[in-house]
């Protein structure tokens, strides 16, 4: 099962790495070649990362070993896939928010900006074989609050896209 569990995290893993991105991108300075490699860079970082740590029938297994976090510590993952382009650790603090949480789990990736921050549902997933997903109505679902500055997201995608 390896290597399909492997697989079958590339939309989690596309859907976290274009979320860190897209914050790059709107703090500015940042062009859009580095941008796309940065991207990539941590894309592949996070696969070799969780590859012997993807449990689909069991999502919240592995789920702290998954966390990808700021918290006036650099997450290594985003701070190398920075290093590919030429971004200190430094600057880095600069673009991204100081305290940023980003939770990868099978069928499901959320984020949390702050410590006391709502936790939001970028991407989200029915799980196979008739399990209902949890239950979200506890959880605010706001995947454009942090670019919008309020909290009545349009609730007509599953899924954030990234234009490129």
């Amino acid at each position: 099962a390896g290597s399909r569990a492997g697989e079958d995290m590339r939309t989690e893993i596309s859907t976290a790495a274009a979320f860190v991105t897209r914050l790059l991108r709107a703090a500015g300075g940042v062009g859009e070649e580095q941008l796309r490699c940065f991207r990539e860079c941590l894309q592949e970082a996070m696969h070799e990362h969780y590859k012997h740590h993807w449990f689909p029938l069991v999502p919240s297994k592995g789920s702290g070993y998954r966390c990808i976090r700021i918290n006036h510590k650099m997450d290594p993952l985003i701070g190398k896939a920075a290093g590919m382009i030429g971004l200190s650790h430094e600057r880095l603090f600069q673009l991204l928010p100081s305290e940023l949480t980003l939770w990868v789990d099978p069928f499901e990736v959320s984020y949390r900006i702050g410590e006391d921050g709502s936790i939001c549902v970028l991407y989200e997933s029915p799980q196979p074989g008739g399990k209902v997903a949890k239950q979200l109505e506890s959880r605010t679902s706001c995947k454009e609050e942090w670019r919008i500055g309020r909290s009545s997201p349009s609730k007509s995608y599953n899924m954030m896209t990234v234009s490129s």
